[in-house]
């Protein structure tokens, strides 16, 4: 095998490994053509993508239930599915031909783990809760909590995939954090001994759990009526 196949098998059961290859398959091809992924990422599949989302899996504990917004092509949340199937993962995204690619992969895996709901995370508030929320390039971290911290059960965490400027973000979201009750936020570097480049995840939780009302809102706001449509399709 060559170094992605060793790297890979760090990382999956050796059991799933298979899926793990069957899921860039569908990267390279339906996801390609479907304008999932870029052309010019399939023969960067592996390192940039699944192998960067797998190693998630270290901070993300046993047995839980995950959230995935804006999941697109399964980026985190399909790759998480695949090397942790003690995981229950949720992937919600707006768009119908994402959306469609999820199911569509999901069935041919068998990946009885997953459940992909059609819409905006936003639309969920009040009515789902997950031990843990994931992102991938969705938004920058003030955004994400307003979009997030309403799915993260009182003990639960969000758990996002980000880049070099975290830091920055962290600052810029102080205020927000406040807003939400939220703890100072932790910082990861995730893969060290695995990947050439290392996965960056930062981790926000609740700062006092025992007082997290349900479902969340931010310090000074009422909770607002949800309205918008979604799909449901549960294995």
């Amino acid at each position: 095998m060559g170094g992605v196949d060793e790297r890979a098998a760090k990382l999956f059961p050796a059991e799933r490994l298979d899926l793990a290859e069957r899921y860039a398959a569908w990267l390279a091809d339906a996801g390609v053509v479907r304008g999932l992924i870029g052309p010019r990422e399939v023969p960067r599949l592996w390192d940039r993508h699944i192998l960067n989302c797998a190693v998630l899996g270290e901070v993300i504990p046993e047995g839980v239930s995950v959230a995935d917004i804006g999941s697109g092509a399964g980026l985190p949340g399909l790759v998480l599915a695949i090397a942790r199937p003690d995981l229950n993962i949720t992937l919600i995204e707006p768009l119908l031909r994402r959306t469609t690619f999820l199911e569509e992969v999901a069935e041919d895996l068998g990946l009885s783990n997953v459940t992909v709901l059609r819409g905006r995370a936003d639309a969920f508030h009040g009515e789902l809760g997950f031990d843990a929320v994931t992102s991938r390039a969705v938004a920058g971290l003030g955004k994400l909590l307003d979009w997030s911290m309403p799915l993260v059960s009182p003990k639960g965490a969000l758990v996002a995939m980000k880049g070099s400027s975290i830091e920055a973000e962290i600052e810029e979201a102080r205020a927000d954090l406040e807003r939400w009750g939220c703890a100072p936020p932790t910082v990861s570097e995730l893969g060290v001994d695995v990947l050439e480049t290392t996965t960056v995840a930062v981790r926000v939780v609740w700062s006092d759990p025992a007082r997290v009302d349900w479902p969340p809102v931010p310090k000074g706001a009422r909770q607002g009526s949800k309205s918008g449509s979604r799909k449901k399709k549960r294995r």
